[in-house]
């Protein structure tokens, strides 16, 4: 990555970088997708433990926001293991994507994971999560809350 990538690290309150990756397909995943609501944008790998097992609690949060959010995992890996990840995560409905080319990465300044970028239905990133681990759930659901803006759903609260 570069050091102007680094330097250019979105925050909270700007406006966040379109960009997502592309899907299986090779088609462009864009925030503008999913304008109106509010997104999660979760980089991961199938080599980071809690990666692996924040996936399905981001789908039960997105199932329990009844449409006010979509969650964008962006897998980090090659295009062969992101084909085998799809297929064998096949039950979670939400958007995947790859970043072939490092250009989401690049433009949301990711240097590890895992590494979430919660963002508002205007656009704005409400918060930025690097390197966390469950001691941050409550943090990341107050901050996925603010974004939708509501209450924490019963089966969403830690």
């Amino acid at each position: 990555m570069s050091t102007l990538a680094s330097a250019a690290m979105p925050v909270a309150g700007e406006i966040a970088p379109d960009n997502l990756g592309v899907t299986l397909k090779d088609e462009p995943v864009r925030l503008k997708d999913y304008a109106g609501k509010a997104v999660v944008i979760s980089f991961w790998a199938s080599w980071c433990p809690y990666c692996l097992k924040e996936l399905p609690i981001l789908y039960h949060v997105q199932k329990a926001a009844k449409g006010r959010l979509q969650v964008v995992a962006i897998n980090t890996e090659d295009d062969d293991t992101f084909r085998k990840l799809v297929r064998a995560m096949k039950t979670l409905d939400i958007a995947m994507s790859y970043d072939p080319e490092h250009k989401a990465r690049d433009a949301f300044g990711v240097n590890g994971i895992p590494h979430m970028v919660i963002i508002g239905s205007d656009g704005r990133i409400v918060e930025v999560f690097r390197g966390y681990d469950e001691s941050s759930l409550k943090p990341i659901v107050a901050a996925i809350n603010r974004a939708i803006g509501a209450d924490a759903p019963e089966s969403a609260r830690p």
